[in-house]
């Protein structure tokens, strides 16, 4: 094991990383296909400097598709922007964006960096003689640096002398937006204080204050864009509070090329004195980057075609154990054709539950469908009932109920995918059968993996963004059904994040010193032992002992309460963890703390998950979380959360509160082969010791809820894939 030395910050260009990350995603989308000549890409909004639909540095009342995933970089002057946007509902957008000004002083920072969130409501869509119109708030909750607000509205015209499409922007805008040509003033507004943690919402300065119009036009042909605006905003703070470049004009001009469906290019000339680049990628969790290849599933056979033997229709094969070994083993079999393991099988003459482990599929409704064909060809006809039982980890999740008659009438239904569960029952699992048929060569269990791993640290002053690469040694022990022994060793190869500034915190410090526990290549991650359980009717539990993560070692237990029918689930969990040495090996720290939470899960509509959770975190401050999810039917995730404290925002420091931005995008949306894997990423305006949860393996909710009733008809279409 080697300890590393500490080494002086080194100034670095963090965003051709981050563009990088973001071009590493898109990699597999930004081959062009061969592109019949006068081809024109879908319009879809292309984004300003702020990383929204706009035009060049002003807004317009344009939307996004519906789930899109936008991340951008826009460069002027020595100002540069990354930004990530969502369209998080149709008429809903959300963004954040983080800012870097370099080497001119501005606020008496030297390099700037500030980190704001977006927000935009549509008004009303656009109609053949009216423009959609569109309310909009820049850096609602950050230090107020960028902070403006708009009402803008935009027309798409197409003149017969025009070949393309011309599009037509204006508004007014309060804050940044209206520090030019202002024509009113409606009350006072603040300004920006050097200093200022941000975080809170400034609801006393919206649509406050200055008010200037902006206007603009854009103009698209095939591949290309050209964009001209007249802008408001004055760049008060670097042009007259700081000497970052020399605002001569209001207007800027652009051009922009589609270089594929995915990645926009541009450059600019802007306020009469500076170039300016830009580069989008647009994503869409609808739009995978490659096919998905999945085996074509067996046809569902009627039994009176290929069920001769009159025997067979009885039940008395059901009373010789020789006769429901060979049917295990022929269902085991089918199984595995389908990538799908048996845990058990109970077998009776005229029911059969089918116990499976997926450890391919993304998708449950997928396994289930493909667990009923394999029941459909290996039982004997006798059987009119399947139920099937996903598990994880040895625990039977749910218990879908299938009437065989009505799968083989079913299948070439115009109405499959709705008709099949309309007659599916959707049950609590409940134990095995004591006689249940066990796959005894399934456990006990040991596997190992081999897996690269990255670790990113944002927002550093000295150098905004940090990552470690290396490999993981990943091993796992299971000698029964719900047990598991596992642990993780790891190797860094490359990285920064030992360089971080070291933290400053009225709190305890649980989570600001992560440059300490990076100082070291080879540590031990994980080392823990599981146990899971159904000690009810619609219950599920959990207990964990050892070290959970890099930080934290202890106890823990969970215990949940989701009925497979229902929206509503509720769980509580309770942690007595402590700190460990940075070194990452055995020993621990003086630290310790016990801590818990109480959570409420609600399913909404359109696949959104509400969670709140209350209870002590990991600093002694008590408060709650309150995160909304959206998860789409090919697995990805997109979602955001913030935590209220009883910590003041002045013990917390910058940023105020806790909050952030989840993403999730699963391998097989990327790989076109089908995978239980994602890619996992959670960005913070700023890590701070208030509000920090512990980090343990093997959470219930999450995988229970994959396998109940909603999650299962949201991607009924798939049952028979």
């Amino acid at each position: 094991m080697t300890r590393r030395s500490p080494r002086t910050p080194q100034r670095a260009a963090p965003f051709w990383m981050v563009l990088a990350f973001g071009g590493g995603l898109a990699a597999p989308l930004m081959a062009d296909t061969d592109t019949p000549q006068g081809f024109a890409w879908p319009e879809t909004p292309s984004l300003n400097f702020y990383g929204m639909p706009g035009l060049i540095d002003m807004p317009s009342a344009e939307m996004m598709p519906d789930a899109q995933f936008a991340p951008s970089v826009a460069s002027f002057a020595g100002i540069t922007r990354i930004n990530l946007l969502a369209q998080a509902l149709p008429g809903v957008m959300v963004g954040f964006r983080y800012t870097e000004t370099k080497d001119r002083n501005l606020f008496g920072f030297g390099d700037y960096y500030d980190r704001n969130f977006d927000v935009r409501f549509r008004l009303w869509d656009e109609g053949r003689y009216r423009p959609a119109v569109a309310v909009g708030l820049q850096d609602f909750a950050g230090t107020g640096i960028y902070s403006g607000e708009y009402l803008v509205a935009t027309k798409h015209l197409t003149p017969q002398s025009l070949p393309g499409r011309l599009k037509v922007t204006a508004g007014l805008g309060w804050g940044r937006l209206g520090s030019s040509g202002s024509i009113a003033t409606l009350g006072d507004r603040g300004s920006f204080t050097a200093g200022d943690t941000g975080g809170e919402l400034s609801t006393d300065q919206w649509f406050r204050g200055d008010v200037a119009p902006f206007a603009g036009v854009e103009w698209t042909y095939g591949k290309w864009g050209v964009k001209a605006e007249y802008s408001s905003d004055a760049y008060v703070q670097e042009t007259q509070q700081a000497s970052v470049f020399e605002r001569k004009s209001d207007f800027n001009f652009g051009v922009e090329y589609q270089a594929s469906r995915q990645l926009r290019l541009g450059a600019y000339y802007l306020y009469g004195s500076e170039f300016g680049i830009t580069a989008q990628i647009q994503m869409n969790p609808r739009h995978p980057a490659t096919r998905m290849q999945l085996p074509a599933p067996t046809p569902v056979v009627p039994r009176s075609v290929w069920a001769q033997d009159e025997a067979l229709w009885t039940e008395s094969w059901a009373g010789s154990r020789t006769a429901r070994v060979k049917t295990r083993d022929l269902l085991a079999e089918a199984l595995q054709q389908d990538g799908l393991i048996l845990e058990s099988v109970t077998l009776e003459g005229t029911r059969a539950e089918a116990r499976i482990r997926n450890t391919r599929y993304l998708s449950q409704s997928l396994a289930v469908g493909r667990t009923a064909r394999a029941m459909a060809r290996s039982l004997p006809p006798s059987v009119e009932t399947f139920r099937i039982v996903p598990t994880s980890g040895g625990l039977g999740l749910s218990a879908v109920e299938i009437r065989r008659s009505d799968l083989e009438a079913l299948e070439f239904s115009p109405e499959a995918a709705d008709a099949i569960w309309a007659v599916a029952a959707v049950k609590d699992a409940g134990p095995v059968a004591s006689e249940a048929l066990v796959s005894e060569e399934l456990y006990p269990a040991f596997s190992t993996s081999f897996t690269p791993y990255t670790s990113p640290s944002y927002f550093d002053p000295s150098v905004p963004f940090r990552i470690d690469f290396g490999v993981d040694l990943k091993a796992s022990y299971s000698p029964a059904p719900g047990w598991k022994f596992a642990g993780a060793l790891r190797q860094r190869v490359w990285g920064n994040v030992a360089d971080g500034r070291p933290g400053s915190s009225k709190l305890p410090a649980v989570r600001t010193d992560q440059y300490e526990y990076a100082q070291f290549d080879t540590t031990l991650e994980q080392l823990y032992a599981e146990r899971r359980w159904t000690p009810g009717r619609n219950l599920y539990a959990r207990a964990s002992v050892g070290y959970f993560e890099s930080m934290y070692g202890g106890l823990s237990g969970e215990l949940l309460w989701k009925p497979p029918n229902s929206r509503l689930g509720l769980g509580a969990e309770l942690n007595y963890v402590r700190q460990r040495d940075f070194n990452q090996r055995f020993g621990f720290r003086d630290y310790d703390v016990l801590t818990g939470h109480a959570s409420a899960y609600l399913e909404l509509p359109k696949n959104y998950l509400l969670q709140v959770d209350a209870g002590r975190y990991l600093a002694g401050d008590i408060g709650g979380t309150v995160s909304l999810t959206r998860t789409f039917n090919n697995g990805w995730q997109l979602g955001g959360f913030f935590t209220l404290t009883d910590v003041s925002a002045e013990d917390f420091g910058e940023g105020s509160f806790d909050k952030g931005i989840k993403l999730s995008i699963p391998l097989g949306w990327l790989l076109g082969q089908p995978s239980r894997n994602a890619y996992g990423l959670t960005i913070r305006p700023v890590q701070r010791d208030g509000g920090q949860r512990v980090s343990v393996p093997g959470r219930l909710y999450g995988q229970v809820r994959s396998a109940h009733r909603k999650s299962l008809q949201e991607q009924r279409a798939r049952f028979w894939e």
